[in-house]
């Protein structure tokens, strides 16, 4: 079992340096396979030496070997928490290589480039949200998964009506925007992946702990605030919580 867990961090290394690649580029609009890695900030081609996760970070103490522009704090924190998120999946999943674990992996891994990509940039790219909508329904229609095709269909579309229509009316009669269309787009996400309660347990949880953060910041009301790390954040504890908040749902139902 240990040189599984020993694969799985290995292989979580490795997509968690992808994900960074995903995070930096895909706001811009550039390819996340070409050109190959290069700094930022001197546009040199990183050396394969030099790309190595975690690891080379330390080596290179945090500084690009050719012009020692800063190494963004996030870079090693993505490589990180990756596996870590790959290995509790596998974990809390029997430790079983189940239908469940890959859903999942595919779900919260996508999930983490949205945290950063909103954290930073205050959006959403659509095809970050398009691929989890996708496999959400793609996961419902094989034997194993925990919520029904129909289920994630009907939850992701009724998701999608309601915020939408919810933005437009508010837009309409304060001529503010509430929900961006990237939020609109991941909740829809949510919903096609966890299913009703899951989406519903997301948005309430969000919601009150970007409220807080709001009161206690002081943030500007009239600049962007990034929804999406909550909501992941919502999601990943509805994740954690599921058996304790599916009994508790279903002994309020009786």
């Amino acid at each position: 079992m240990i040189i599984i867990y020993i694969f799985i961090f290995l292989i979580g290394l490795a997509l968690g340096s992808f994900l960074n690649v995903c995070i930096h580029r895909l706001p811009q609009g550039e390819s996340v396979i070409f050109p190959r890695s290069h700094c930022p900030a001197c546009g040199h081609k990183i050396k394969n030496l030099d790309n190595i996760p975690l690891i080379s970070y330390l080596l290179l103490r945090g500084e690009c070997r050719y012009c020692g522009w800063k190494i963004a704090w996030h870079y090693p924190l993505v490589e990180f928490i990756t596996p870590l998120i790959l290995l509790g999946i596998f974990i809390l999943h029997g430790s079983s290589f189940n239908l469940l674990f890959f859903k999942y992996s595919v779900f919260y891994l996508i999930s983490t480039a949205i945290f950063f990509t909103d954290l930073f940039r205050q959006m959403i790219p659509d095809r970050l949200s398009l691929a989890l909508m996708v496999s959400g329904v793609i996961f419902s229609l094989l034997p194993g998964n925990d919520i029904s095709w129909l289920e994630s269909i009907l939850s992701g579309l009724s998701i999608f009506s309601f915020f939408l229509i919810l933005a437009y009316v508010f837009h309409k009669f304060t001529g503010k925007e509430s929900l961006g269309g990237g939020d609109i787009k991941y909740l829809t996400a949510v919903a096609a992946n966890l299913g009703w309660l899951g989406s519903l347990f997301t948005i309430m949880l969000g919601s009150i702990l970007a409220l807080l953060i709001l009161l206690i910041s002081g943030h500007d009301h009239n600049k962007k605030f990034p929804f999406g790390p909550f909501l992941i954040t919502g999601s990943l504890i509805f994740f954690l919580l599921k058996e304790f908040v599916l009994h508790n749902y279903l002994t309020f139902y009786k």
